[in-house]
């Protein structure tokens, strides 16, 4: 891998690209400090519970983001208004046959698509800066509340998100890729320093314990890497056929199945759906949150819900990327079989038992990592985002290791036909 890296270096191109992707990753470090004019940033920290373990999603929208949302800076929301838009549009491909004919229309059907999605996430960003504005005004932290505070505050933070989405795409057209989850990624890196520093407070207070929370936390890196890795793969054999003068075919091929499909999306999911609870509680209740939330929100009954929830929306963000039945008729159309299965219907019940099984390994296997330190913390939900924290960064620097890879490997085919 190193040595990729540094040969990648060696060529301006992808050198361009190294240094061009540094500097939107610079431009987004200053902007998690600009702070939102007429916000505090400790009474929006109270506000929301940040830091405090009280489990609200503002927890892991501040980890993405760096510590912008505990800053009260223009990224507080992060990314996650563009995530939750991107969800929303690929549901809706699903339900409205005009959205998926155009999501299989090639570059000019994701071109409009992307394009509604941009709409989409400015409309969700300008919705939840109004309901964070709506908490810090019932909880009388605004320093002059009134109608030009309200549209300070919500141009702000909703223009913050809608530079945020911008940078992303820059990265991904003029970057070496995976703009948005580069962002994510940067967004805990940066959180790493504090992390080390409670290391080193705990390695000289309890040695033995931090010992063993950094011999736990590599087993769990390696672990999620074995995972992102992992796929079955099923043998496709093609016939032979003759078309003019030339034979076609014959070759043998393999469909892959991750294990890991969904990745950290039913994590997000599961948490934005347990912590809905204690999120509109701390937006409109001036952070005085009920006695039974908090209690839910520690109890083993949250454990098992959100074990249970993940491994459902792990299911369900698969079957929205896996299509089964077209898989098995792409297969037959091009004159491709399973071995031992006959083409057609036998085929996509094979691929959807071979798909659910996989599934379920890696649901659980995902679903323990997240559930695991909120269990060993006692129900301190705010932890649990570690797992989930160590999910994101393998699988981003995997990713962006594969495409400066690829592009490498691009640049030799180049080579050579020139």
């Amino acid at each position: 891998m190193i040595k990729t890296l540094v040969n990648a270096w060696k060529v301006a191109e992808i050198r361009k690209k190294i240094i061009y992707t540094l500097f939107m990753l610079v431009i987004f470090q200053l902007g998690t400090v600009i702070p939102v004019p007429g916000i505090e940033k400790n009474a929006l920290s109270q506000l929301l519970g940040i830091g405090t373990g009280s489990g609200t999603l503002f927890d892991l929208v501040n980890i993405i983001s760096g510590g912008a949302m505990q800053n009260a800076s223009i990224f507080a929301m992060s990314i996650t208004p563009y995530i939750n838009s991107s969800i929303i549009m690929q549901l809706l491909a699903v339900a409205i046959p005009a959205l998926e004919r155009l999501s299989k229309e090639g570059e000019e059907g994701r071109k409009v698509i992307a394009k509604w999605t941009r709409y989409v996430t400015v409309i969700l960003a300008f919705v939840q800066a109004s309901g964070l504005y709506v908490g810090l005004s019932n909880a009388g932290t605004l320093q002059n509340p009134g109608f030009l505070s309200y549209v300070t505050v919500t141009l702000s933070l909703t223009a913050g998100t809608a530079f945020l989405m911008w940078l992303g795409e820059q990265i991904t057209e003029k970057g070496i890729g995976n703009g948005i989850s580069i962002l994510i990624f940067a967004g805990i890196v940066t959180r790493a320093p504090a992390l080390l520093v409670q290391l080193w407070q705990m390695l000289t207070s309890n040695w033995l314990v931090a010992i063993l929370l950094v011999v736990l936390g590599l087993a769990v890196i390696a672990f999620v890497v074995m995972l992102n890795d992992a796929e079955r793969r099923i043998p496709v054999q093609y016939a032979k056929r003759v078309v003019g003068r030339k034979m076609y075919g014959g070759q043998s091929t393999h469909v892959p199945f991750k294990v890991s499909m969904a990745g950290v999306m039913p994590i997000i999911f599961a948490s934005s759906l347990l912590s809905f609870p204690s999120t509109i509680s701390a937006m409109f209740s001036a952070g005085n949150t009920p006695a039974w939330i908090q209690w839910f929100m520690g109890s083993w009954l949250y454990a098992v819900l959100y074990f249970v929830l993940i491994i459902f929306f792990t299911f369900f963000y698969t079957a929205m990327i896996y299509n089964p039945i077209e898989m098995a008729n792409n297969i037959k159309n091009n004159g491709g079989f399973v071995p031992g299965i006959r083409p057609g219907k036998p085929t996509s019940e094979y691929l959807t038992k071979v798909m659910n099984k996989v599934t379920i390994i890696g649901s659980i296997a995902i679903a323990l990592i997240a559930v695991l330190p909120m269990l060993m913390s006692q129900g301190n939900m705010s932890v649990s985002f570690g797992g989930t924290s160590i999910i994101i960064l393998v699988g981003v620097a995997i990713e962006t290791y594969r495409q400066i890879e690829s592009q490498m490997l691009m640049r030799n085919y180049k080579g050579f036909l020139d």
